[in-house]
This record gives structure tokens, sequence and C-alpha cells, in this order.
């Protein structure tokens, strides 16, 4: 059993004793914690917190626990029940609530489940918010209300319908330009809440003929949830036998958006957010964002507009905050996850998909040729499993010290700048494990660039 407590949330695996896996006694803990910070750093009067899952096996379970303690603590809480992450972000600020809970392991397979903690604008907590929810679930620093100040559920189930229509107003949008193209999309939804919503979006943006692969969400998810190619064989092959103009695939919980060509090929997840992002900037140009570990083509086509690009540490909560720094127009992770504050500051795959049609019909190409007309980055993503014998601070100090003549960012691990490449080590938040993340002009090169980088780390470690 596995428990992992993070800045990020709290995630893990469902059973397992309290310190051990993610179970009713860790979540009544963590969800109090957290309910305690909000009630003594939000401005917002509603008492209002929303609380939306992805459509895992565990999610009913889960749910009831989050919302009893909820309760408990005396908070009235927005049920939107099977939801995105995104559409829950949306909620929190529509409601006008002071904060929210996602309930969702993301791209992890169905043993696990997570609670994702929201701030009142429906944004995650930042590290030393999240550190201080830490703080006192550790301490049990909490407090249950009495029966005269209990909260309550509220029920609300139309959240859907108000991100699409959200998506949908965007100025950016065009229904009549995707009408127009008579797209034939695929999908591949992995048996979780984009099976609820993503055909809808696509209807109301007016595709006709979808086909649609494990779209029912029963949380036995049919493949590695991950939308990374290895996991995407069904669909590739699905393209040419639907014929297919383009292919969708999301994660579990709707925020990572996978594309894939008329051809059956990989759009590739790192060029997700650079073809949105070659639209946005065409139209509103401006500042862009992505993180260490996202690819170098972002820039290239950034600065082909004319525009600024600046790199954050991982993580969703640091691409936004650098985004508002910056008063970047777009932004997002090489994951697939597409932010863009026009919408709302949180990785959206409704936004990316609408975006993105709407840049096809314009271009009137087809996706390979779309592809094919961006600067040509390959990125290899290779991990080391961690045992407590390796002190990760050490190795990367040792790692930053080889390297030391060339351009390197220690912001968030260690990024090495080669002229034609790059490669960037650090901790994961969410796994027990270093993420080796290089990149260059073939995958060979990656590959290569990588493995010397696992190679080091084991001499270094031994």
């Amino acid at each position: 059993m596995t428990l992992i407590k993070s800045i990020s949330g709290i995630r893990g695996t469902i059973g397992g004793n309290p310190e051990e896996g993610l179970n009713p006694l860790a979540i009544v803990k963590f969800v109090a914690a957290y309910a305690t910070f909000i009630r003594k750093n939000t401005s917002v009067t509603t008492n209002k917190i929303v609380v939306g899952r992805d459509a895992r096996i565990s999610g009913p379970m889960v749910k009831q626990v989050v919302l009893g303690t909820l309760i408990g603590m005396g908070f009235d809480v927005i049920d939107i029940d099977l939801a995105t992450t995104p559409t829950t972000e949306l909620a929190v600020a529509l409601e006008g609530a002071c904060g929210g809970i996602i309930l969702t392991a993301s791209h992890n397979p169905k043993q696990w489940n997570a609670l994702k903690l929201l701030n009142a604008k429906g944004e995650f907590l930042d590290a030393k918010e999240g550190a201080e929810v830490l703080r006192i679930a550790a301490a049990e620093e909490f407090e249950f209300a009495d029966v005269d100040h209990l909260g309550k559920i509220i029920s609300n189930t139309t959240y859907k319908q108000k991100h699409i229509e959200n998506v949908l107003n965007l100025d950016l949008v065009d229904v009549e330009a995707i009408k127009a193209a008579n797209f034939r999309v695929a999908i591949d939804c992995v048996n979780s809440v984009g099976g609820i919503v993503i055909p809808d979006l696509l209807y109301a943006l007016g595709v006709k003929e979808i086909f649609k692969l494990h779209c029912a969400p029963h949380g036995n998810f049919s493949h590695n949830p991950e939308p990374i190619p290895e996991n995407l064989t069904e669909i590739s092959a699905l393209m040419s036998h639907a014929k297919a103009d383009v292919g969708f695939v999301v994660d579990p919980d709707v925020d990572r958006l996978a594309i894939i060509c008329e051809n059956g090929e990989m759009f590739n997840e790192e060029y997700t957010l650079v073809a949105v992002s070659d639209y946005v900037l065409s139209h509103t140009p401006g500042n862009t964002v992505s993180n260490l570990s996202s690819s170098r083509a972002l820039r290239d086509v950034t600065r082909a507009h004319g525009c600024e690009y600046n790199a954050s540490a991982v993580g969703e909560v640091n691409v936004v905050a650098k985004m508002k720094e910056t008063n970047a127009v777009i932004g997002g992770e090489g994951n697939g996850g597409v932010i863009y504050p026009a919408c709302h500051y949180g990785r959206d795959a409704l936004v990316g998909i609408a975006l993105f049609l709407t840049h096809l019909a314009k271009k009137k190409m087809k996706v390979s040729e779309l592809k094919a007309s961006y600067p040509s980055y390959y990125i290899s993503k290779q991990k080391i499993q961690l045992t407590p014998e390796i002190d990760v601070d050490a190795v990367l100090a040792k790692v930053k010290e080889k390297y030391s003549q060339y351009d390197i960012t220690d912001i968030d691990g260690v990024k090495i700048d080669f002229p034609d490449k790059w490669v960037h080590l650090r901790k994961s938040n969410t796994e027990p494990i270093i993420r080796i993340y290089s990149e260059a002009h073939t995958m060979e090169e990656a590959e290569e660039l990588g493995g010397r980088l696992i190679q080091d780390i084991s001499e270094i470690s031994n």
C-alpha cells in the first residue's frame, strides 16, 4: 500500500492502515486539516466547498467520507459528483465557494485515488499552503462542529453544461468554422468522466461524427490511463478504419489532452500546447509559459510570433504562478495540459479540444501536416525507482557539479541545457521516483542523453 503526502495533495492506493494507504481514516484526517486551513485563511463568506470526482471504482466510497467530514467540520458541500478537474475548478469560482476538493488520482491506475485541494479561485494550493495543510494533519489540529453547526449537502449536476458553455463562449473558439469543416473525430476517454463530457462538447462544437472508445464511466480502465503513445494503440488503429480526421485522448480527470493524427501517428503530447499556443498567439500576441520539462518547441513558436517565453518549475501551481507573473496569454505543461486564462487558470482538455479544432479548421490542413509545420523535437521520459538508500539531493548536487560547464537551472531539480538538447532530473511529487526527461532533435539522441544521466546517477549512488 502507498500513501504520498505532498504539496500536490494526498495520493494513495486504496486500503491499508492509516499511514500506508488512502483509506477512510486517512481521508478524514486530511480533509479535516484542509477544512481547518480554509476556515482560517479564506476571505470568502459563503461557507461552501465544492466536491467533484472522476469515475474511479473507489470514487463513491471516497466521496462519502469526504462529504461526511466536511459536514462534520461545519461546511456546506456543493456535490457536483462525476466531474472533470477543470469543471470542478470552474465550479468553485462560479459558486463563490471558499474552496474545492477533486477526488482523482489523475493518470494513475485504478487502485489509486487522491484528494486535490483548491482555493477560493478554483486553483491548486501553493507549496506554502499545502505544507500548512500537512502540518495541521500531522498535529491533528482540527475540531469538529457541534450538532447545531453541522453543514449540509447541496447536489448540483449542472456544471458539466456550464463548463461546455464557458468553452463555447471563448472569443477564439469558432463553432461555425468547426461545423463547416465536417470533422470526423475519434475519442478515447479511458472509462472515466471524459466519456460523459467530451462527446457533448464535440456535438456542441458542431462535430457530427464521433467514434467512441471506452466512454462508459465505470472506472475499470481499459488500458493504462496515462495518455502516452504506448497506451494508445487502440485509437491509433481506429483512425484509419474510421477515416477519422483527428483523435483525442484524455486522462481520467480530463486535464490532459493527447492528439492522434489522421494516419494513426501520435501528434505528440508535447505538441498539444505548442499547436494551441500557435493559434492563440496568432490572434492575441503575448507571453507564454511551460515547465522546465516541456519541449523547446513552445519557446521556438513563441519567439516566431515575436513574443516572450518563460519556464517555471514543474507543477501546475508553479506554471500558473509564472503565467500570472508574466501576464501570459497561454501556458501549460508538456504532458498535454493547456492553461488558457481567458477561461480559467487550470489545465483543461475541453479548452484544448475547442481551440485545436478551431485552429485545424482555419488552417485547412491534415493533423499530420500541421504537426510537420512545427519545430521537430523528441522527448525521452525515463525514471529511476527510489530506494531509502538514495540521497536525492546529494545525487543532484554531484550531477550539477559534473556538468557545471553547461547552462544549469536548479529551481526544480537540475536541468542541464546543452546547445542542441537538454536533460532535466527531478524527484517526483506523486511517485517514489526520479524523473529523467531529455530532449533532442532525434529520439535516439534524447534516449542516449537520458541513459547517460541514469548511468551517472548509478555510479554516484554506488
